[in-house]
């Protein structure tokens, strides 16, 4: 069962639904997440937020344990513990034997697998115009997308290939009142290293046309799609983006600005600016970087303060604005970021000076997101399980 299920008939351990948990942490709960994993898969990726509070007990502990009846001894037994393994068995399995001993335990369902499958959607609030603004997110990683609805249709920036379904059921609902709703549109900011893109995907399932801008395009990209550049507009229902180059996280990196919202993908986060080593290596990042600065302080800065900046990936955990969604004015991240502020030296040497661990199997996902591979649904899953590593300079 699940922690919103029914009562526990005492017949199997209770189990906590990932969702349920994303709920939790986003809300700012306590939570005791006994992870039973080994040390270096829990270094390398773990669940987090503001209320959690991580015990490592590695599962082969508990198997000793276990032989000798000395379980409780692990852990603290006035805690209550949500426990978590690979996909959920061997911390069933603890969860089970702490449970029988006194030790109340629940079991995340699916584990990090089965975390890594939440997918969650929020409407954001805005004042401005009558298209409707939704946002998506993905606990697991922080990578967000967002969906544009106008008159009827829909576009869609930055999908995932593991929820590329979602999407099209989603608006299909969002038009169930009787309103015919579709999607039309699906743009990706940028040719993305952590993650697989859906944009074939969705396009190739809904008819939408897939959009890129010409310097992604220009990377190599097969297929047709449709580029776009720096002034061109993108139209969805009776509204309009405007594409705007922001170069920098990658030479083809563009932002959309839909009236008091800017879609910016990969270029700004609401904690600081994203590394500029992915398309050409350390050897590139510096003048990479040195581009960057100039987009945000030349290209983004002179927006109104009020312009809503809604980015492609959150720190994972990080609480949530008044309305649910991970997103900032432009105002505020200006008075808040260091990079409105500093020169751009300063800039330049604290990016390169930050770069940690690149996107698991990066060079990888590059090529299938480029259309030169191809790779299968779960695989593709598989591959790009763990955490991001797109942003660099933080707040």
């Amino acid at each position: 069962m699940t922690d919103d299920g029914p009562e526990d008939d005492g017949s199997a351990v209770r189990e906590v639904d990932p969702a349920a948990l994303a709920s939790r942490i986003e809300s700012g709960d306590r939570i005791s997440l006994l992870d039973v994993r080994n040390r270096d898969e829990v270094d390398a990726w773990q669940i987090d937020g503001p209320g959690v509070e991580l015990v490592h007990v590695p599962y082969m502990r508990f198997v000793s344990a276990m032989a000798t009846g000395g379980v409780v001894d692990l852990v603290d037994p006035d805690e209550s513990y949500v426990a978590v393994c690979p996909r959920g068995a061997e911390s069933a399995e603890v969860a089970a034997a702490l449970t029988e001993a006194g030790v109340e335990t629940a079991n995340l369902a699916g584990g990090m697998e089965g975390w890594a499958r939440v997918y969650r959607r929020t409407r954001i609030a805005r004042d401005a115009t009558d298209a409707t603004v939704y946002q998506y997110r993905r606990p697991a990683t922080g990578c967000l997308a967002s969906v544009v609805v106008s008159d009827g249709e829909a576009l869609v920036v930055d999908p995932l290939l593991a929820f590329a379904g979602r999407y099209a059921d989603d608006v299909a609902e969002m038009g169930a009142d009787g309103a015919d709703a579709a999607i039309e549109t699906v743009v990706d900011t940028h040719v993305h290293a952590d993650h697989f893109s859906g944009l074939r995907a969705v396009a190739g399932a809904t008819g939408a046309t897939p959009v890129l801008s010409t310097g992604a395009a220009d990377r190599g990209v097969t297929g047709d799609v449709t580029t776009v550049d720096d002034g061109d507009a993108i139209t969805v229902g009776d509204h309009e983006l405007d594409v705007l180059a922001t170069p920098g996280h990658t030479t083809g990196s563009v932002s959309l600005r839909l009236d008091d919202v800017v879609f910016t993908g990969d270029t700004l986060f609401l904690d600081g600016a994203p590394r500029p080593d992915l398309e050409r290596g350390a050897d590139g990042a510096r003048d990479l970087a040195a581009m960057l600065h100039e987009t945000l302080t030349e290209r983004l800065a002179p927006l109104p303060d009020d312009t809503l900046v809604a980015p492609g990936h959150y720190v994972p955990g990080r609480a949530s604005g008044d309305d649910d969604s991970y997103t900032a004015s432009l105002g505020e991240l200006r008075d808040r970021l260091a990079v409105f502020s500093e020169s751009r030296e300063t800039f330049v040497d604290r990016v390169l000076d930050s770069m940690g661990p690149r996107p698991a199997n990066f060079e990888r996902v590059v090529a299938v997101n480029l259309g030169r591979e191809s790779v299968l649904d779960e695989e593709a899953f598989e591959l790009e399980l763990g955490p991001n590593n797109c942003a660099v300079a933080t707040e």
